[in-house]
């Protein structure tokens, strides 16, 4: 059913082309002027308008400008007497979509409506196509593997939680420490669910500004701010009938909190700058690391939301507390990674994979990935072993020449500073000892390098000699 708005200053044909659409079950509403059609457009945002050409007053090239203004992808349909078929083409390069000669039988009318409702289905399609294969295009930048890899109780009792959750289309709120997977338990719920066949629409709610983020949310219209060049269908209108993930959901404005919240509870938005009220048909799902009681308690986020947002939660573990994994999820990525990374090692040695179990992992399996990741490009045999590790987890740097073998008995500062001193040094050399270049070639501000030649008592010895 579609919304329709006839213009027609003659109260007869009116009621009749009023009474054929509704008839055809569209919702049709009618205005006997011009000026109150436009202002009927504005309030209701109709997918179609038949208008008559000439009316007292505003005419209908005057609405056709109007409506054009308002939305450059408005369906109009003219309706012209016999004897003003000259109009009705300067209408269509004017910007009308057809135009229909009176007096005209019903089944006319029928078709031509049909046929311009049929090519707005397809524009509208074909907007929805660019705007996901654009969100495709961003979202694929890298590689994701959706599987859940653990035996640890703690993930099996996650397992159970997604499979159990993943037959409601109930909101779920995911917590857990950077770097748990909670976009992997997303993408699990949505692949177990009735929606596997719709769309996954992620949102990284920390990575834009209120405004942008509004827009990448919710969409907006043509001419809506500075750049809005054209109209741009948000993230909750490409996830109808599918599954919304929104990342970092802590960190989301309070003016957003309020419209995601309208979301929630009434499946209802507008784009920004628009006056159409849309609906969606979304399962959400939620992640974010944070405490968002206290966030409550300290005025930052609202109690209605998350309660709205917290009916189903999981909780996922840090990978220190799951350190029986780590093993298997070493195993995982070296298959994962080894073609991509085109090594050799397809293993890894007793005396590497201990160091990899008494690390804490802060990063949690995010952090493991990366580790064997390097561990794999600096590999030269078919087994990653405890050098090819990087140095803070006991690896020998292959880059700088700086043993650190022996990382397990210094401090992280005294690791990074012993780094930042041979830097220093092999820069001031590779200038003839200027300072100004020194800072040129190491990207630091002459202030700055003078402090840490200092610092490091780098080119103390000329000093001494040209003072000598």
């Amino acid at each position: 059913m579609a919304k329709i708005l006839v213009i027609e200053d003659n109260e007869t044909l009116r009621e009749g082309v009023v009474e054929v659409l509704e008839r055809m079950e569209h919702e049709a509403f009618s205005a006997s002027g011009g000026l109150q059609g436009v202002k009927l457009f504005h309030a209701h945002s109709p997918d179609l308008v038949i208008t008559d050409l000439k009316m007292e007053g505003m005419d209908g090239m005057d609405v056709l400008e109007r409506i054009g203004k308002a939305d450059a992808e408005a369906l109009v349909i003219m309706m012209t007497a016999f004897g003003s078929i000259e109009r009705a083409v300067e209408a269509m390069q004017a910007g009308a979509f057809d135009f229909i000669a009176k007096p005209f039988p019903p089944d006319l009318l029928r078709t031509r409506v049909e046929r311009a409702l049929g090519i707005r289905q397809e524009r509208r399609r074909s907007r929805r196509l660019e705007s996901e294969n654009e969100m495709l295009r961003r979202d694929s930048a890298r590689e994701f593997d959706a599987e859940i890899v653990g035996e640890a109780p703690a993930i099996q009792q996650v397992l159970e939680r997604v499979e159990r959750a993943a037959r409601s289309d109930s909101t779920v709120f995911i917590h857990g420490e950077s770097g748990t997977g909670k976009e992997l338990v997303a993408r699990a719920l949505h692949r177990a669910s009735p929606r596997a066949q719709g769309p996954f629409v992620k949102v990284n709610c920390s990575a834009l500004a209120e405004s942008l983020l509004e827009s990448e949310l919710f969409g907006h219209e043509k001419g809506a701010f500075t750049g809005a060049h054209k109209q741009r269908l948000g993230r909750f209108e490409l996830a109808d009938g599918g599954t919304i993930f929104l990342d970092e959901i802590g960190d989301i404005s309070e003016a957003i909190q309020l419209k995601l919240l309208r979301v929630l509870q009434e499946q209802e938005f507008e784009r920004v700058g628009g006056e159409k009220t849309l609906s969606t048909d979304v399962r959400v799902v939620t992640a974010t690391n944070r405490d968002l009681r206290q966030a409550i308690d300290e005025g930052k986020f609202r109690e209605d939301l998350f309660y709205r947002l917290h009916i189903i939660p999981i909780e996922l573990p840090p990978l220190r507390r799951r350190p029986g994994d780590v093993q298997l999820l070493t195993r995982h990525f070296i298959e994962k990674l080894a073609r991509r990374t085109r090594s050799p090692a397809r293993g890894i040695t007793e005396e590497a994979q201990k160091v990899l179990e008494r690390h804490s992992w802060p990063g949690n399996v995010r952090e493991l990935e990366n580790v064997i990741e390097h561990a794999l490009v600096f590999a030269d045999d078919e087994v990653i072993r405890r050098e090819d590790l990087p140095p803070m987890l006991g690896g020998r740097s292959k880059t700088g020449g700086v043993d650190l073998a022996t990382v397990e008995d210094r401090s992280l500062p005294e690791v990074l500073e012993e780094i930042e001193a041979k830097l220093i040094g092999e820069a001031f050399e590779k200038a003839g000892g200027v300072k100004t270049e020194t800072a040129r070639l190491l990207g630091i501000k002459p202030s700055a390098l003078y402090y840490k030649l200092e610092k490091y008592g780098v080119g103390e010895e000329e000093e001494k000699e040209a003072g000598g």
